[in-house]
């Protein structure tokens, strides 16, 4: 985003929530950095700098305000970054590949050499790829110590951190106060003995959660995701340094504060940055409304604070994508539910309805087509899931954000089983990819009243790059 210090600084003036997470504004006389909605005395102009990232500003020597808490402010969408590469950089620096893997070994999954996605990531970003992840981390932790008990040390660990050590000389360089004393500063600790993790997360409003919630009902998948009292319920299972972290979550939606809150069992702490990335693409908070509906226009009317639903995990929306094939939504939730229950793991939580995870792609990849056909599925079908659990496993697929969209799209389609509808499904949810469109769809060929999937197509191009959305929107008017 190319940033006009003018507009921007009437945007700070009239506290205006469009631009709440597009830039932060920095004032030199305090050295701290703010959201443009913070309602603290607005400074002189002579005295703000503009960032389009937090990380920018946080690098140039300014600490995040306590007050706005730049942490809670709503992300960016993945089309307001020009650069494919540094799209699919970011997109897995969020994920916290770097927890895990090094620069050279993100490049190498990118296909391109470690200086070219440097030079490309601050070319786009302002810093380089290890800045970037740093501050992410460190605001992370910022607002674990603001919002929970968690122990320092288990905060540490959380935003990433592999030891105390590094922590402490972090925190202390970037905000120039140590962790306990952060602590202490805060007016509303977290409840004494809470035995699960709170986070909040921001959006730009409108938001249709309703209509997000009633999408993900109709698909939850029995035994490991619950919908109802308003919630979303799931189980959750990663993996971090060949140690699995397996616990439930819960989703809410506080409306008067603009936030979705995210209730995670304890046990999910060391990977909550992994949960709350996760969080953020199923529900689609860093979605941008009011360059959505600029571009559809007139299909947006009435629905302005659509969302496309994505998914927490790939692997399980792409299984629930294949057996969705020409049967309805019921029939494949059904069938869902029986591969779970066949192939998935039993956990114990206190939500009734919630006990299973969902298979691992290494548990189906080893199953026989005739144990899935037991459940119902048809062998071709099952040939399918098979063939992607074992293209997943030998890590050949990726069906995560960040992935290089057509050599993915290009993999899914060589499958047998899988056609160009169940591919751009995959890739508007399992992707989060906004332009993707199912052309060949039935339900939106007959809201366009269009029966050549090529004449489709052209009409959909004037909703470029949106077209997920399109497709959505044209669902809803059946």
């Amino acid at each position: 985003m190319i940033l006009n210090p003018d507009q921007c600084y009437k945007a700070v003036l009239t506290r205006d929530a469009r631009f709440d997470g597009r830039f932060f504004v920095a004032v030199r006389t305090t050295r701290i950095y703010c959201r443009p909605i913070c309602r603290v005395k607005t400074p002189m102009q002579k005295n703000c700098t503009f960032f389009s990232h937090a990380a920018e500003a946080e690098v140039a020597g300014y600490r995040p305000c306590k007050r706005c808490r730049p942490e809670l402010a709503p992300g960016s969408s993945i089309m307001e970054v020009s650069s494919q590469l540094a799209r699919a950089t970011a997109a897995q620096i969020n994920q916290e590949y770097l927890a895990e893997g090094s620069l050279e070994e993100l490049a190498g999954t990118l296909g391109v050499t470690d200086r070219q996605m440097r030079k490309v990531f601050r070319e786009e970003f302002g810093v380089s790829p290890v800045e970037y992840w740093q501050t992410r981390r460190l605001l992370l932790a910022k607002q674990l110590l603001t919002d929970s008990r968690l122990p320092v040390t288990a905060v540490a660990m959380a935003s990433g951190f592999q030891s105390l050590r590094r922590f402490n000389v972090a925190l202390k360089e970037r905000y120039r106060v140590t962790p306990t004393e952060f602590r202490k500063m805060q007016r509303k600790p977290g409840a004494n003995g809470s035995s699960e993790l709170v986070c909040r997360l921001g959006y730009r409003a409108p938001f249709d959660w309703e209509g997000v919630l009633g999408f993900l009902a109709k698909r939850t998948i029995p035994g490991v995701e619950v919908v109802e009292d308003g919630a979303y319920f799931r189980t959750v299972r990663l993996s971090r340094q060949e140690r699995e972290y397996v616990g439930h979550i819960e989703v809410r939606h506080d409306a008067g504060k603009g936030m979705i809150s995210v209730r995670m069992a304890d046990a999910l702490a060391p990977v909550c940055a992994v949960v709350l990335e996760r969080v953020r693409r199923l529900f689609d908070l860093h979605a941008d409304p009011e360059a959505i509906n600029g571009v559809l226009g007139a299909l947006a009317r009435g629905r302005q604070g659509l969302r496309v639903p994505g998914s927490f995990d790939g692997f399980e929306m792409a299984v629930r994508a294949i057996l969705g094939q020409q049967v309805s939504v019921a029939g494949a939730r059904t069938l869902a539910g029986r591969l779970v229950e066949r192939f998935g793991v039993k956990v114990s939580t206190p939500v009734a309805g919630l006990g299973y995870l969902f298979p691992a792609p290494a548990r189906v990849a080893a199953a026989a087509v005739s144990e899935i056909g037991k459940l119902g599925i048809i062998g071709r079908r099952a040939e399918t899931i098979i063939a992607l659990a074992r293209g997943i496993q030998r890590g050949e697929l990726r069906l995560e954000p960040g992935s290089r969209l057509e050599g993915t799209l290009k993999q899914l389609r060589k499958m047998a089983g899988i056609g160009e509808w169940t591919a751009q499904y995959i890739a508007m949810r399992a992707l989060s990819w906004p332009d993707a469109f199912p052309h060949t769809d039935l339900g939106i060929r007959k809201a366009l009243r269009e029966e050549n999937p090529k004449r489709v197509l052209e009409i959909a191009e004037k909703w470029r790059p949106w077209r997920a959305y399109a497709a959505l929107h044209l669902w809803a008017t059946l």
